[in-house]
């Protein structure tokens, strides 16, 4: 440890130093980042061939897919290195891109799914002027913005977070360059900025937070007077988890990131950053995307064919011979 932070980069403590647990770890994180990937990477090929999955909805979920994808590779393909090397050391360049692409990811999943919530709230709502609202081009618009604001928190934060002096040693006890982990070493009175960022970061979140709720609220409300109970039922099917899943990420990740900080590590911090970190870009394909029946058939039917394309190579190559 003595060698690794006399030098400029930082070292990640993981979650043991047990080298059982470590593998544990490793293969555990391995087939959770396999299980998101597929499930991203599906999303993405359908709704991007199947010509049926062009409307709003799919194409932010297909959005949503990407963020995920390249959320949960930010932290765990480092995090599985370092466990299966028995080596937690980061340079310094490494841990300024991870906390910039975690930051900017993070902020853009929240706006995504702001988005999102209120497509729902346009399509249930206001449906007679649903194709109005969300014409291709105010889709186009929101997806960028989207993917701006995310990049501008990013810049910020990384700027504000790399531009404090550490007085501590430079040991983070989390499997990536966490923020929260990373001010319990800059020295005290230099925390002002920061503390001016985590108010604003805090206050868009909570405004996404409020917008999200007030669109499900009037979903509810409106879904209770639908006179088809199965109608209800549909609704209510699709619209629960995703709130579920929207509650879930904001609150672990507003508890890592509002609580008072600590000296010492507790089992509980790293479990709450697994959720924000790790749950979420695995649970959202099946919660968002493979549930529905369209994406079902649609993936389906693009398994099929490829399924009857590889049947075809196949038998040219037999025929051949």
């Amino acid at each position: 440890m003595a060698n690794l932070t006399s030098m400029s980069g930082f070292l990640l403590m993981g979650f043991s130093d047990n080298r059982e647990l470590q593998i544990l770890h490793a293969l555990l994180f391995l087939v959770t980042y396999l299980l998101a990937l597929t499930g991203n990477l599906l999303i993405i090929t359908v709704t991007s061939l199947d010509h049926r999955l062009q409307s709003p909805m799919y194409y932010f979920l297909k959005h949503l897919s990407l963020l995920d994808l390249f959320f949960i590779s930010v932290t765990v393909p480092q995090s599985i290195a370092n466990s299966l090397m028995n080596n937690g050391y980061i340079s310094h360049g490494q841990c300024i891109l991870q906390v910039f692409f975690f930051t900017a990811l993070a902020s853009s999943e929240v706006a995504i799914l702001t988005v999102m919530s209120y497509d729902r709230y346009v399509a249930i709502c206001r449906p007679l002027q649903y194709e109005t609202i969300m014409n291709s081009f105010a889709c186009r618009q929101a997806v960028t913005a989207v993917w701006l604001a995310g990049g501008l928190s990013g810049l910020m934060h990384t700027a504000v977070n790399f531009s404090i002096p550490l007085c501590g040693e430079r040991v983070i006890h989390q499997f990536f360059c966490d923020i929260p982990q990373m001010l319990k070493l800059a020295c005290p009175h230099e925390l002002i900025n920061e503390i001016a960022m985590a108010a604003f970061t805090t206050s868009a979140a909570f405004i996404c937070l409020v917008s999200i709720m007030l669109s499900y609220v009037h979903i509810f409300s409106t879904v209770l007077k639908i006179p088809s109970a199965e109608g209800q039922t549909k609704v209510f099917a699709t619209c629960l988890p995703h709130l579920f899943v929207v509650t879930f990420f904001l609150s672990t990740a507003g508890f890592e990131f509002l609580r008072p900080p600590s000296d010492s590590q507790s089992a509980m911090d790293l479990m709450f950053s697994i959720f924000y970190t790790v749950i979420p870009p695995t649970l959202n394909p099946a919660i968002y995307g493979l549930r529905n029946e369209a994406m079902k058939a649609a993936l389906q039917k693009v398994l099929s064919k490829g399924e009857f394309a590889q049947r075809k190579i196949y038998l040219k190559a037999i025929f051949k011979f």
